[in-house]
């Protein structure tokens, strides 16, 4: 690997790290207030609000400045989503404007990677960034449940600065101000990434151009062969993933009688499981065989609903690591051929943002609904079996599909697994 990808990896690490362990922070903000639980499950679905409304402009602007300036831009957007939450704004409002500093964030993130790679290192490039993306969730979901709780939260708020009334009063304002920190590590990672050499793409005179040009590359990504098989299995896992750290939150309160601190621990669980998946797959697996781990995905939908007969934390730990290595070991051959197919129909940064568009979106939808569900009184046993069902039978259908795929369209597909093998062995 080239210089330039440990330092990415560096600087995602410590965005995402912040990302998560504020998540932590900001569900213990609001029950601090006594919000009611529809609020604290809002959270995932405000956090990818920009994602969807922002896709369509964020990719060209991945695409028209060096890639590490976006993402240092991105942190600072971070870093006032932080100071909104801590100064009085709505923790709803201000993580939605975390939550725009990601979306910014992501396109530059994955994109230069196509950039900076050739295609032979894309698989082994996405084992490395999502595994070290996994760790990072690990990490910061058990610091952010570390810092709001009884050990760490009482030191931290022991200290004061002379003469200064800061207004920071409680364990999860003082794990936000912690955080910003954090963030303005990442962002100093960010100011040493190399520029890759690639032409950047200009901003057209009028922005409102690109929302056109968004829903052609979307039409484009969803109606190659291989490229929406790849973006439907994407789009589903992180749709799924992202409501499931807090359903995990909710269920180990409900099954278990776990804290916030508590459970946080558990949804590391699954990240370590991910985390080992994700390097497994990233050794094991090449672009041209990807589509071979589709059936992970049911299997994973009849695990999640498995979890509701679950009440025991020994048997628990061990059944959360191989859910999670079976989404690791599914997601990352399937998002280095979407970033392939991606890269080659329109460019990294425009077939990032569609991604996280479809993604984003199906994490709103369903995000949204659990919200709604958990508003009117459905438990969190309930979401979870819906969850399963959901998955295991959604991945049926796009088994289905895409073998529909290769019997109506045979030598399509296998032109462009061809190709895919080519630039592995080539690139």
């Amino acid at each position: 690997m080239k210089r330039g990808f440990f330092t990415i990896m560096a600087a995602q690490f410590f965005s995402s790290l912040a990302d998560n362990a504020l998540f932590v922070g900001a569900v213990q903000l609001l029950r601090s207030a006594h919000a009611p639980e529809w609020q604290q499950a809002a959270l995932v679905p405000m956090f990818a609000l920009f994602y969807v409304v922002l896709a369509p402009f964020v990719g060209a602007y991945a695409d028209a400045y060096p890639k590490g300036r976006v993402m240092l831009l991105s942190n600072g957007i971070k870093i006032a989503g932080c100071l909104l939450m801590l100064f009085g704004s709505h923790p709803l409002m201000a993580y939605a404007v975390v939550g725009l500093g990601a979306a910014a964030y992501s396109p530059a993130k994955y994109g230069i990677l196509t950039e900076l790679l050739p295609a032979s290192q894309l698989v082994k490039a996405n084992g490395w960034i999502e595994g070290l993306t996994i760790a990072s969730i690990i990490l910061g979901v058990l610091l952010g449940g570390q810092l709001v709780g009884p050990h760490i939260a009482p030191f931290l708020l022991s200290l004061d600065l002379p003469f200064i009334d800061t207004g920071i009063d409680t364990a999860p304002e003082a794990a936000i101000c912690l955080l910003i920190f954090v963030y303005l590590l990442a962002a100093w990672f960010n100011t040493r990434i190399p520029h890759t050499g690639v032409e950047m793409r200009p901003l057209p005179q009028r922005v409102i151009s690109l929302l056109p040009d968004f829903w052609n590359c979307n039409t484009r990504l969803w109606g190659d062969k291989l490229g929406q098989i790849s973006l439907a299995t994407t789009t589903l896992f992180w749709g799924v993933s992202g409501n499931l750290r807090y359903i995990v939150l909710a269920w180990a309160a409900a099954a278990l009688g776990y804290s916030v601190t508590q459970a946080s621990s558990l949804v590391g669980v699954v990240a370590v499981g991910t985390a080992v998946g994700a390097v497994v797959a990233s050794l094991r697996m090449r672009l041209e065989v990807a589509t071979r781990v589709i059936p992970l995905g049911v299997a994973m939908g009849v695990l999640v609903i498995l979890l509701n007969f679950i009440s025991n934390v020994w048997v628990a730990a061990p059944f959360l690591i191989l859910l999670g290595g079976l989404g690791g070991f599914l997601v990352v051959p399937m998002n280095a051929l979407l970033q392939h197919r991606g890269h080659n129909l329109m460019g990294a940064g425009r077939s990032i943002a569609v991604q996280n568009f479809n993604e984003q979106t199906c994490i709103l939808v369903l995000g949204g609904l659990y919200s709604l569900s958990t508003g009117m009184g459905v438990s969190a046993f309930a979401a979870i079996s819906a969850f399963g069902v959901l998955v295991a039978g959604c991945m049926a259908l796009i088994k289905r599909w895409h073998e529909r795929n290769c019997r109506e369209h045979g030598e399509q597909v296998d032109h462009l697994l061809d190709i895919a093998r080519n630039d592995n062995l080539h690139g």
